[in-house]
């Protein structure tokens, strides 16, 4: 079994490394940039409009190759291999991982785009005429599309291949390491692996920023719902400070401590709450809901994974306002959620791993935008409520514009919020240690003073989004993040596969071990059956002459 790297345990030895130096100048430019710029926010926005409309098709096409490649290692011999030694089991119980790669994974987008996305599509679908009865099934169809196969397939390809080269082949674990086969084990830490390891570490700035800053716009528009507090850029600064604080305190706890008890818990308080919407709610609606735009999400698959609108047969804007977005958005989530998926999930198979990873959170986001965005849809378009209103004006009170329906509504609100904070915590808490990794050149317990330094830049990061221009600023930087790594995860597959493919050729596979293994029994037994026959053959064509020798009856042997 391959020994677990270290990696650098002195804080003062990783603030020599170069991807560390090198990742802090940058992100401390931004930092000053984003608050002496007058014109910051138009700088942000034209770069959204230019990497959108010049870049958006790369964004579909890689989000779409990314699940085929998962798919692929599901199916093929190579999902046979284990992330770790071949007798090892998995380090985390399958609750317990599920809890922490959801928390990590999506669980501040669910909480406030649950209900704002399936309103946006309904008001302005992809294609046909909104406010309609179909314009119900697209938004749900939509909303499984974006939070579905697509973004932890992209989560998978890096976490597959981190975890794979880390606990297989001994490498520490770092973004670098996935790209071995192309630059050696010597340039791991060396020009092109630092390179790979700063971009990973901008990207996840960008990314887990973009979804603090969400996670802040909602936990505000929380506070306004409940006591007329305006929402607004002081509230934020506030809110920031405040679960920057806590985020840092769960840290300096550990994974086993801090994120694996927060993450058990939320995704059990988000549970009861989306089971009370369910009974309360509209819930044969509901569940017809599910089940219609399930099968039209499975149905249209393919045609919406290339889906750009070109000659714009549709309407104008949406996908680079919402799938490209997104597909940006997932990616530079990807070296965040990927290294943390990775770092828990020693001793799973691949196919098993990617299994786990694709399917089962994407079935619970369906189920989750069926109950908390079909209610919505619902009251919106059966009934006089109009959370349309509420969404268009502010998107971070949706979700509170749907519980103000039911009974204990501030109670809910106010679980809601509690519940999001959490997921704020964990989330940053879970970036603060893959940078952490990817700045102490593999070390999966990074030293407390690091974690502790990039937690404070990522609350940083997301009060400058915010100041920058809100909602639009996060997208953004989360495209601005994304384009430069999806190009090293292309890499990755390659990387990946190659070193699969080696070993299937070279018969280190378990099944293919065990085929050899087999067959090399079946020679050794068949060649024992001859032995046997010959001695007994033998046996009958010679006699002991009493003196210790054997010798031949040639009258008999020529007999014979």
């Amino acid at each position: 079994m391959p020994a677990r790297p270290k990696g650098l345990t002195s804080f003062n030895a990783s603030l020599k490394t170069p991807t560390f130096l090198i990742s802090l100048i940058i992100a401390i430019t931004f930092v000053i940039l984003g608050t002496t710029l007058p014109n910051f926010g138009t700088y942000m926005d034209n770069t959204f409009a230019w990497v959108v409309e010049y870049l958006g098709w790369t964004f579909i096409l890689g989000g779409s190759a990314f699940l085929i490649v998962t798919i692929f290692l599901i199916f093929s011999p190579l999902g046979e291999i284990r992330l770790g030694g071949d007798d090892e089991e998995p380090e985390y119980s399958t609750p317990s991982w599920f809890a922490m790669l959801f928390s990590a994974g999506m669980g501040i987008g669910l909480l406030f785009w649950g209900v704002s996305e399936p309103i946006n599509h309904y008001d302005w679908p992809a294609m046909g005429e909104g406010g309609t009865e179909e314009a119900i099934h697209m938004a749900l169809q939509y909303s499984f599309f974006h939070w579905g196969l697509h973004p932890w397939a992209i989560y998978a390809i890096v976490a597959a291949s981190l975890a794979y080269f880390t606990y297989r082949k001994g490498l520490p674990m770092l973004l670098s390491s996935t790209l071995e086969p192309l630059i050696g084990k010597d340039n791991l830490n060396g020009g092109w692996g630092n390179t790979v390891n700063i971009i990973g570490v901008i990207a996840t700035l960008f990314g887990i920023s973009t979804s603090l800053g969400l996670g802040v716009m909602q936990i505000g528009g929380g506070i306004e719902t409940l006591f007329g507090t305006p929402n607004n850029t002081a509230l934020w600064m506030i809110i920031i400070v405040i679960v920057t604080a806590l985020a840092i305190v769960s840290t300096t706890t550990g994974i086993d401590k801090g994120i694996k008890w927060l993450s058990q818990i939320n995704i059990s308080v988000a549970g009861l709450l989306m089971l009370f919407v369910l009974i309360l709610g509209p819930t044969l609606f509901i569940f017809n809901a599910f089940t219609h735009s399930s099968g039209q999400y499975l149905q249209n698959l393919l045609s919406m994974s290339f889906g750009i609108d070109a000659a714009g047969e549709n309407t104008d804007g949406w996908y680079g306002a919402w799938t490209i977005f997104y597909w940006a958005w997932w990616i530079s989530w990807a070296p965040f959620v990927g290294s943390f998926i990775a770092r828990v999930s020693r001793g799973r198979t691949i196919r098993s791993f990617s299994i786990g990873v694709l399917l089962v959170p994407t079935f619970v986001g369906m189920v989750w935008f069926s109950v908390f965005g079909g209610t919505a849809l619902y009251r919106e378009h059966f009934t006089d409520t109009s959370i349309l209103d509420i969404v268009l004006q502010d998107e971070a009170l949706g979700f509170f514009a749907m519980l103000e329906g039911f009974p204990f509504a501030s109670l809910l609100i106010v679980i809601a919020m509690l519940s999001l904070t959490v997921f704020f915590v964990t989330s940053s808490d879970s970036g603060t240690y893959v940078i952490g990794m990817l700045t102490s050149k593999g070390n999966m317990n990074p030293p407390i003073q690091l974690r502790i330094t990039w937690g404070l830049l990522e609350g940083a990061f997301a009060a400058v989004l915010l100041l920058a221009g809100g909602l639009g600023a996060l997208q953004t930087a989360a495209v601005v993040g994304g384009f430069p790594f999806m190009i090293i995860m292309f890499f990755m597959i390659f990387c990946l596969l190659k070193a699969l493919l080696n070993e299937l050729r070279d018969g280190s596979l378990p099944m293919e071990r065990q085929r050899i293994y087999a067959a090399l029994e079946d020679l050794r037994n068949e060649r024992k059956i001859q032995d046997d026959v010959i001695n007994e053959n033998e046996e009958e064509w010679t006699t002991d002459n009493g003196n210790g020798y054997v010798e031949v009856d040639e009258d008999e042997t020529n007999d014979k």
